[in-house]
């Protein structure tokens, strides 16, 4: 099988952010960096963010240049640099104006978004990058997981509830 057989297509993420950020658990994420080299990720933990009405959610406080690319169908990426350092990786759900995204917080070997960032060597120029054509970001599908917890998000307490007490946060029961 071939890596465009196996790659994500935008369709699969132009579906309901929560069910998309459970199947992604499992999946693959692939990089290649800037010297040639690939490597590959598997999908530990993800986060749900629902668009406008969701509180915790970027889009909440409607389109800005920041969140312009959430206000686009799904499978782009959404980055953003949190305490001026790490830049975390998103990716856009749903449909055209839905402005949901899938915080992706761990892949095997790094938990956290943050350390995540790095590891992937994130920056601004990943803002808006098509999943499906990318030379150097993608998902590759794997074997869905069904063994999965989920929490409450992380680092929300400013939404309020019923957003804080929401179990978007979804975990594997993969060996870290």
């Amino acid at each position: 099988m071939n890596e465009s057989e196996i790659r994500l297509k935008s369709e699969f993420f132009q579906r309901d952010t929560v069910l998309v950020a459970q199947e992604l658990l499992g999946k693959t994420l692939v990089r290649r960096f800037s010297n040639g080299d690939i490597r590959r990720y598997r999908i530990t933990e993800t986060e749900a963010y629902c668009g406008q009405m969701d509180l915790a959610c970027h889009s909440s406080k409607g389109q800005t240049k920041r969140t312009e690319v959430m206000f686009q169908p799904g499978g782009l990426v959404y980055v953003y640099l949190i305490y001026g350092m790490y830049w975390l990786l998103n990716f856009v759900t749903e449909d055209q104006k839905s402005a949901s995204a899938v915080l992706i917080r761990g892949i095997e070997g790094y938990n956290g978004p943050g350390k995540l960032g790095r590891e992937l060597q994130l920056d601004q120029s990943f803002y808006g990058e098509n999943l499906e054509i990318s030379n150097r970001l993608w998902i590759e599908d794997a074997e869905p997981i069904s063994n999965f917890k989920s929490t409450p998000r992380i680092g929300i307490d400013y939404a309020g509830e019923p957003w804080v007490s929401k179990k978007w946060r979804f975990i594997t029961e993969i060996k870290q």
